[in-house]
């Protein structure tokens, strides 16, 4: 080290002698305020802890910790060296990837699962053979479609990561964001565009929604998952109302505060059907150009203001269950440069009820054209299947497909005379179209064959099941059987007719076997009603005559044309079983 020049050595000895003046007469230490001025407030003197919106590190749990050490967009890098070395991600990049969407999902696979962006739920045909190249030349050979109308591709190792994110970006694709504490796919009406009972198309807005959070790196690293969907008032239920945000839209009958008559959007908050919870109106009624702005500043004070200690206790259903409504409102209303406008709910047409299974079958367009609803059984799509319902999607509509967060996917725009070809075409690719059959009702996550929480194998047991089912009982209504593999609820078994949630059952011989909890009666949006619970540890080798025994119960006791929602919420639960004992003893007879 150089010697302190004399310029140096008065200085520190004229600073060194104020301060001991300043002790000696017990004042508090000179500070700068925030204009950079010197002060002696000695609130200044202290340190200031360092905190997460307000949260001190100390307190946060251990994602939060993990996104304050380094934010999970910037490990790029890391998976960049992981590639090249052939090396499993490890300790808190475990997390942080999943901000590009991949998940190592060790010890179910030993591998990553790709999980894409797919906006509004729509994708163009040569997108969806991409995806089907990067499942046929790095992964498992299939896609999965996702209860968010989304894809996912699996069995993907280190050395690909780099390639598959660089095709997602050529296909005009992306993975940012689709894991973690993130905003999720942004879900569409399916139909939106071309459904002739929709009020708005509302495409627009979800990419519009889409686009905007990914150029906005603030609404990245939430204190946890957010949803956010837009229903256009169309004949096929996206679920919007077991989402955090959830724009419905409806025509406003009369001129109400200043308010032309016209459509707008009611705004739900705080759906999350996991919790036994929908979606609650908020009161507030929104042009179409409003929901994005409105619903970024419901974000970003989620972001300054959410739970990031507890993450049982971090979505936004427990701010608003802290604050309530109007609170949340009001901190809105704040980073607006509108006001919210509050309108009755009585003051708006709601559209006309949704069509159970409208995502199935044939139907006509507003331009009289039609689309296609296609039974996809559990969202597994192998990539040879993808190839033929692409081509069939080319030959005889317009190069698109729409998924849907029934795990199936709709091919739009075919033309009357060419209806029964592209019919054929869909049968011999492997799929069906089917409402009533069994397998167009079932949902599955993904199981413990590829999901480390999942208790059961749920996508195995579902295919199982229907292919059993279907060849015991012959369904003249569309009936949703969901069977997730555990709590997280990712199949949302709360709203199916028959929901399974999976568990370990102990057989009497001290075996441990795949089993479920039995759940009746769930629904959404004008049909909504969270199921009960109805049969608990349940063995999976039982329950396919349990579930045959159930179907025909309700067959036989059935009023009328009731649904088999109406006829499980109106019955108790034990005069149901006395009833399925009653019919098993006439069958046995």
């Amino acid at each position: 080290m150089q010697p302190f020049t004399q310029e140096q050595t008065s200085y520190l000895s004229g600073f060194m002698e104020g301060v001991r003046q300043i002790q000696a007469e017990g004042l508090p230490f000179l500070g700068q305020n925030a204009n950079g001025q010197f002060t002696n407030d000695a609130s200044l003197a202290v340190a200031q802890e360092e905190t997460v919106h307000g949260t001190p590190i100390d307190d946060l749990c251990k994602e939060e910790r993990i996104k304050h050490e380094q934010n999970g967009l910037d490990c790029y890098d890391t998976i960049l060296a992981h590639a090249m070395e052939n090396k499993f991600v490890e300790g808190d990049d475990l997390f942080r990837f999943k901000f590009y969407g991949m998940f190592h999902v060790t010890p179910a696979q030993e591998s990553y699962m790709l999980r894409a962006r797919i906006p509004g739920c729509v994708l163009k045909t040569h997108q969806f053979r991409g995806l089907a190249e990067i499942a046929r030349d790095w992964g498992s050979g299939y896609c999965d479609v996702t209860t968010r109308g989304n894809l996912q591709v699996r069995e993907l190792m280190p050395p690909n990561l780099p390639a598959t994110l660089d095709k997602l970006v050529d296909l005009g694709l992306t993975s940012k964001g689709s894991g973690a504490d993130n905003v999720r796919n942004v879900t569409a009406t399916p139909t939106t565009g071309f459904d002739k009972d929709e009020l708005i198309d509302v495409m627009p807005l979800a990419k519009g929604m889409h686009h905007y959070i990914l150029n906005n790196r603030d609404l990245y690293g939430l204190p946890r998952k957010f949803n956010i969907s837009f229903d256009s008032g169309g004949a096929i239920s996206v679920c919007a109302d077991t989402n955090d945000i959830a724009f419905y839209a409806v025509r406003l009958k009369e001129e109400t505060d200043g308010l032309e008559p016209g459509v707008y959007f009611r705004m739900q908050l705080c759906g999350i059907t996991g919790h036994k919870q929908f979606a609650t109106d908020s009161g507030v009624l929104l042009t179409p150009s409003e929901t994005i702005p409105v619903a970024a500043a419901i974000l970003r004070v989620f972001i300054e203001n959410g739970d990031r200690t507890n993450r049982k206790k971090a979505r936004l259903k427990y701010l608003v269950d802290k604050w309530g409504i109007p609170k949340l409102l009001e901190e809105t209303a704040e980073k607006l440069t509108f006001p919210l406008r509050h309108i009755p709910l009585e003051s708006c047409e709601v559209p006309k009820p949704k069509v159970k299974h409208g995502h199935l079958g044939v139907y006509k367009q507003k331009d009289d054209r039609n689309y296609i609803g296609v039974v996809i059984p559990v969202g597994r799509t192998p990539v040879d299947m993808v190839d033929k319902l692409c081509d069939i999607a080319d030959q005889y509509g317009s190069g698109e497909v729409r998924l849907t967060v029934w795990q199936n996917l709709i091919i739009p725009n075919v033309p009357d005379e060419q209806v029964e070809e592209a019919k054929k075409a869909i049968i011999a690719a492997g799929c069906h179209y089917s409402a009533t059959s069994i397998s167009g009702g079932l949902i599955a996550c993904t199981g413990n064959t590829g999901c480390k929480f999942a208790a059961t194998n749920t996508k195995g047991n579902s295919v199982e099941l229907a292919k059993i089912l279907e060849s015991r009982v012959e369904l003249d209504q569309p009936i949703n059987i969901h069977l997730t593999g555990c709590n997280h609820s990712c199949a949302q078994h709360y709203i199916g007719d028959i929901g399974m949630m999976g568990v370990q059952v102990k057989l009497d011989s001290g075996e441990k076997v795949d089993g479920y909890n039995i759940v009746l009666g769930g629904g959404v949006d004008d049909d909504q009603f969270v199921a009960k619970e109805a049969f608990k540890g349940i063995p999976y080798s039982q329950i396919p005559d349990l579930l045959e025994c159930l179907l025909k119960t309700y067959q036989a006791n059935r009023q009328d044309r009731e649904t088999f929602a109406q006829f499980t919420r109106r019955t108790d639960i034990e005069d149901l079983k006395s009833l399925m004992a009653a019919n098993t003893q006439s069958i046995a007879a």
